[in-house]
């Protein structure tokens, strides 16, 4: 038997992401995050393994975006005055 859970509850996976609940609802249902929908009640499950995949995603994605937008440092004399 594994030591970890195969899926996790919403509220679970918040906590892994340090966000709330109602968005990680939002990413499941925009597609972001893939899931399951089990039982009667239709109760949302993620699988750990999607949930690896989604943030692996968004590494690429913000890695993607620091590369397309260099940060750089202000001019330490302060803004210009013309």
């Amino acid at each position: 038997m594994p030591s970890a859970p195969r899926f996790l509850q919403l509220s679970d996976v918040a906590e892994v992401l340090n966000t709330s609940s109602a968005q990680v609802y939002a990413l499941v249902r925009r597609g972001d995050l893939r899931a399951i929908k089990i039982g009667g009640r239709g109760q949302w499950r993620v699988e750990a393994t999607e949930l690896e995949a989604y943030i692996e995603r968004m590494y690429a994605e913000a890695d993607r975006f620091v590369a397309d937008h260099p940060f750089v440092e202000a001019d330490s004399e302060g803004p210009r005055q013309d």
